[in-house]
């Protein structure tokens, strides 16, 4: 069987096709033999030029200055090449960038919206539950305290569960299950959460607690199923790879990630809206309980129709969601989970899964510790006497009891994380900046912004000084977002194999969420005080764990990865000398143990042109073996990486006296059969 081969191993020897090395078998020889044209035609395949110079040189391995100025180039090339696009659709439908941008951006991150829709809408909800049942959620007499900290316990733990039980489920049965699956829960999750109810207060509070423990398995499951059905659907299935995905995979997940901070946004801006409706057009206190009851209930029931929308369509519209898993598993012989490429992972990626857990566990400290801007504090008045304000925002109007100004700073600083977000998906795939500069910087200025006020706190919760601690308040949400809340989310699925790599995303995604649960148990035993203290060191850990550990894949060709994945898996590791282990894309510690040693260019190109030649003779008996009926038409090997390479020996090659029978009655099929490869897209 085709499939089942090793895709290194060259298969059954099949009767000579067109000689690709050459008469000259030396390795170092540029052009290995090859006429002018089949090297220029090679390169477009092999040196596409928006990662080799006109050289042939890999980007990364061009002096600073040059790589300066091809980086620009290129950049300057594609956003010249993306807005004739955008004003071309613009012209025939001035509504279709809109459409596009829903199709590609918004979809795939519906989930994460809705997920950030629900849970950041716990927060909010906390001080209209307090104003609306003082006896049950602030002096805590008619309910248990236990229950009402669950609310962040349980929400939390019931993430985590989603996070590693989807991942495996996502890499078991497949992406497009673990998608339906998340979105069935999510949906069922907001039912209970919209008819919550109990015979007492602390009755409904627990009820509540557990809707939200079983709506957070689904979001758990999102995290790992949006960011590897996103990168996947960015990359293509074949083997050939694709300029979208060296040019704009980083941006494709991150815009579908950034939905969590729209979902912030609506949610904020609805419960606005609805306690405006149902209190009589007034924010102010005193809010009866059935206004903050109706408030908080359309408030879940509205995403509700939303994710039953979502359910159709992933049942219903992405039924290739598990294409490129499925693909790879055949290529391995694997039906069910593949437990020896999680075994191999362990084995070769330990520092990776250190860098990508270990930064998201120090990450969501951070991104939890954010709030310590909004924690209760004591503020001296005129008089002396210490007063218990909520919220920072609250020593600016210090006599306003109503919840309206702090949600509506919450909505600015909504706003202003949004920025980070757009930021960082603009810049993400940058190559002179990318994913570990952008994850080093926004770890180093968050630890600057906390320790700033934490160890002039008493300076900075004064009125005089206040602006500036809500400064770096919002400073802090911003490069959070365009740093390491972006970066985590990506990067977790990038550096890991197809094969694993959901499992590896929801293994990172769930120490970060203990992360998030650290800070919500840590914190309730110290004072402010000593929060800012603690928090800013985990910044600072974010940025020893990113330049020590996490490797830099900007740029890098993800089915280059793949190549890589497979000698490892062939146990031939020292035998690969591709891009995917150049220094620039292997981590410090990485480097320290010499993985990048065997790089290689010369060698790896010689080496892609003899994969080429066996994959094409091996496609080239397939197709004469079905043809005299010796193999049946599912067993044909067929990805586009054969339609490339199939068409370029056509070009190069048809009509030539040497070749053999078999070569000229197959490309003569070729040429006449209704099923004869395209030529290859314009690279």
């Amino acid at each position: 069987m085709a499939d089942t081969q090793d895709p290194i191993t060259w298969g059954p020897a099949a009767p000579h096709g067109p000689d690709v090395s050459g008469h000259h078998p030396s390795l170092v020889a540029p052009d290995f033999g090859m006429s002018h044209n089949e090297k220029e035609i090679f390169n477009s395949l092999l040196k596409p030029d928006d990662s080799y110079d006109t050289n042939g040189v890999y980007w990364a391995d061009l002096p600073w200055f040059r790589r300066f100025k091809f980086v620009q180039s290129v950049n300057s090339v594609e956003a010249k090449r993306e807005f004739g696009s955008f004003w071309s659709m613009f012209k025939a439908d001035p509504l279709s960038p809109v459409g596009f941008y829903f199709r590609n951006m918004v979809l795939p991150g519906a989930g994460l919206g809705l997920e950030g829709y629900v849970l950041f809408s716990i927060g909010n909800l906390k001080p209209l539950f307090q104003k609306g049942f003082p006896d049950c959620w602030n002096s805590e007499t008619t309910c248990n305290p236990t229950w009402i900290a669950a609310v962040e316990y349980l929400e939390i733990c019931g993430i985590i569960v989603g996070q590693i039980l989807v991942g495996i489920i996502g890499d078991w049965i497949g992406r497009r299950w673990g998608l339906i699956q998340d979105a069935t829960i999510m949906f069922i999750g907001l039912i209970m959460l919209t008819a919550a109810w109990g015979v007492t207060e602390n009755g409904w509070v627990i009820c509540y607690v557990w809707s939200l423990f079983f709506y957070g398995v689904g979001v758990g499951g999102e995290y790992p199923m949006t960011a590897t059905s996103g990168m996947e659907n960015a990359v293509g299935s074949g083997k050939i790879s694709t300029r979208e995905d060296r040019l704009h995979r980083g941006r494709k997940v991150t815009s579908a990630f950034l939905m969590q901070g729209w979902g912030q946004f609506f949610n904020q801006v609805l419960l606005i809206l609805l306690l405006l409706i149902f209190h009589h057009g007034s924010g102010n206190p005193p809010y009866s309980k059935l206004a903050v009851q109706w408030t908080y209930r359309i408030s879940f029931a509205l995403p509700a129709i939303g994710t039953l929308w979502l359910v159709y369509y992933r049942t219903y519209k992405m039924r290739a969601a598990s294409k490129q898993l499925q693909a790879a598993k055949k290529k391995s012989s694997v039906t069910g989970y593949d437990s020896a490429a999680l075994r191999i992972t362990l084995n070769h990626f330990g520092g990776r899964l250190l860098a990508t857990a270990g930064t998201w566990y120090m990450n969501d400290v951070f991104f939890y510790g954010n709030k310590l801007f909004q924690v209760p504090f004591s503020m001296p008045t005129q008089t002396n006497r210490p007063v218990q304000q909520s919220e920072f925002i609250k020593v600016i109007s210090p006599d306003n009891k109503s919840i309206m100004p702090g949600w509506l700073y919450n909505l600015i600083n909504v706003g202003v994380s949004l920025c980070g977000y757009y930021l960082a998906s603009f810049l993400i795939d940058n190559k002179m900046y990318g994913r570990k500069h952008m994850q080093t910087i926004g770890f180093l200025m968050c630890f600057i912004l906390f320790v700033v006020p934490g160890f002039n706190f008493k300076y900075y919760t004064e009125p005089a000084h206040i602006h500036s601690f809500q400064a770096m308040y919002f400073l802090s949400s911003f490069f959070n977002q365009f740093g390491p809340n972006s970066v985590t989310f990506l990067v977790a699925a990038e550096v890991y194999p197809t094969a694993v790599r959901a499992t590896a995303h929801g293994f990172s995604a769930a120490v970060g969420k203990l992360g998030a649960l650290t800070a919500a148990v840590l914190y309730n035993y110290i004072d402010t005080q000593t929060k800012f203290y603690v928090v800013p060191w985990f910044g600072l850990a974010g940025v020893i764990l990113t330049v020590v550990f996490m490797p830099d894949t900007t740029g890098l060709d993800l089915k280059e990865q793949e190549r890589r994945w497979a000698f490892i898996r062939a146990g031939r590791e020292k035998e690969y000398h591709g891009v995917a282990i150049h220094p620039r894309h292997v981590s410090l510690w990485e480097r320290f143990r010499g993985v990048h040693k065997p790089y290689d260019a010369e060698l790896d190109y010689k080496q892609k042109l003899e994969e080429m030649r066996g994959e094409w003779e091996l496609k080239m008996q397939q197709k004469y073996d079905e043809k005299n009926g010796r193999l049946d038409e599912a067993d044909v090997f067929d990805d586009d990486f054969h339609t490339d390479a199939t068409t370029y020996f056509k070009r190069t090659h048809h009509g030539s006296s040497n070749n053999t029978d078999y070569e000229k009655e197959k490309l003569g099929d070729l040429d006449s059969s209704e099923n004869s490869p395209s030529p290859p897209a314009t690279r």
